[in-house]
């Protein structure tokens, strides 16, 4: 019985950090955050430029956050309101 409970602790773990993850954008070259216009690049699958709320939750992003960073309510992402975003979490963290 206790394997079972390990084995399913650790499943737990496991899936919990690829999720983490998932939803950390890669790092720019020369391990830099990357820009804004970077991170909408690499979640918008279907390449119009901006990230929907589908590709948005693709990405490993909270769906719940997704209206905080869509400024002007339109149901897309640009990189604009993402660089916005970014910029006000990190005033927030004392960055």
């Amino acid at each position: 019985m206790r394997l079972v409970i390990l084995t399913a602790a650790a499943a737990a773990l496991l899936i919990g950090a690829t999720s983490a993850a998932a939803q950390q954008p890669a790092p720019a070259p020369g391990g830099a955050m990357p820009s804004a216009a970077d991170i909408i690049k690499q979640w918008d699958t279907n390449k119009d430029g901006t990230v929907s709320k589908d590709e948005w939750v693709a990405a490993g992003r909270p769906a719940e956050r997704f209206d905080m960073v869509d400024a002007n309510k339109d149901g897309k992402i640009t990189a604009e309101e993402l660089a916005a975003a970014m910029a006000a979490m990190r005033q927030r963290q004392g960055g």
